[in-house]
């Protein structure tokens, strides 16, 4: 039986996230105000890369999976400043709503003792899925506020 609370957490996270990028244009996913090192553009990408490792790949026991580099510009890894070429927003957003049906598509697919079993690092499979859905809802924060200042007009 799917563990339906894993499924709407997915969901709702995923869908306020979307919600957000909802008419943001390439230059406003793109700002940076002075100080901060990340765009919303950035942000977007790094929750698609983060729940691809900590949810999707171990939900599905197959590698992650994204373009070629992508890892390099929006992981946990990532210098934003020194990244020379970004995919477009569009693309971004095309991947998150696509990644969305594979997670829940796993997500149905497992177990209760599935979700239970520990990994390799000594935490379940529900665990992983958790994390990685917390810390996009936690960029989408980032998002939301980037578009406000973008809005007010901080530089």
């Amino acid at each position: 039986m799917a563990d339906e609370s894993l499924i709407l957490l997915a969901k709702e996270v995923r869908g306020k996230t979307l919600r957000l990028l909802d008419g943001v244009s390439e230059a406003d996913a793109r700002y940076t105000p002075a100080g901060l090192n990340n765009t919303i553009l950035w942000h977007s990408g790094h929750a698609l890369v983060v729940v691809e490792h900590l949810s999707v790949a171990p939900a599905t026991g197959q590698a992650p999976s994204y373009p070629t580099g992508w890892f390099e510009i929006f992981s946990w890894k990532s210098s934003p400043a020194s990244v020379t070429s970004w995919p477009t927003l569009e693309e971004v957003v095309g991947r998150l709503r696509e990644q969305l049906s594979r997670l829940i598509g796993a997500i149905e697919r497992l177990s209760p003792e599935q979700l239970a079993g520990l990994r390799e690092n000594g935490k379940s499979l529900r665990y992983s899925i958790l994390h990685g859905l917390h810390d996009e809802a936690c960029h989408s924060g980032e998002i939301h506020l980037l578009k406000k200042l973008r809005r007010v007009g901080v530089r």
